[in-house]
């Protein structure tokens, strides 16, 4: 029995190949299979969207009136009939019980949807703060270029100034040209006093 092993372990090597077979348990790289449940399983999605329409429902005006209407037929049949066609005698037990099971069962699914509703709206207020974060940001980086764009314009030279060099410098000409010279010293630009008021 041993020799066989052998001999077939030999024959795999010289033939290439050297890997061990793979063992037959679970596969890392695949989804398992899905397991039989004993209990059924339910959409929780669609478990919620029933409960909001059922609470939807219920705070309605509709509701209330047919409710209403449901529970005087009901006490006018129990008490107007005759007897061997009544279901629910004089203290109406089976009604109360009927009321007190649509209420135990009313306030579970109101809270359900009031549930839904709040995680809804904190997503929501998650989503506004975000974007509130991402305006003020802009808002900040906006405002950051505007006050360069200033300050680079401060530094611009403007139409008035210009014009006001030049007739300086015109007046310079024409002074050196009439035989006056200029007072040693002083520039145009120190002579022509509060030409560059309007130019901010």
């Amino acid at each position: 029995m041993v020799p066989e092993r052998e001999s077939t372990a030999r024959e795999r090597v010289l033939s290439g190949a050297t890997a061990a077979p793979r063992p037959r348990g679970p596969r890392l790289d695949q989804p398992r299979p899905p397991r039989r449940r004993i209990l059924p399983e339910w959409d929780p999605e669609a478990f919620g969207r029933l409960s909001e329409r059922i609470a939807r429902f219920i705070g309605t005006g509709r509701f209330l009136v047919w409710m209403t209407v449901v529970i005087i037929v009901w006490v006018l049949w129990n008490v107007s009939v005759p007897s061997s066609l009544r279901f629910d005698e004089y203290p109406f037990i089976f009604l109360t019980l009927a009321l007190s099971l649509q209420a135990s069962y009313a306030a579970p699914l109101i809270l359900l949807a009031q549930n839904r509703q709040d995680d809804r709206d904190r997503v929501n207020l998650e989503q506004d703060r975000k974007q509130n974060e991402r305006s003020i940001a802009d808002t900040e980086y906006l405002t950051r270029e505007i006050a360069a764009l200033r300050i680079g314009l401060g530094e611009v030279a403007t139409r008035d100034w210009i014009r006001s060099e030049l007739q300086d410098v015109i007046k310079e000409l024409e002074e050196r040209q009439n035989g006056h010279r200029p007072t040693p010293g002083v520039f145009p630009a120190d002579r022509s006093g509060g030409r560059d008021v309007h130019d901010r």
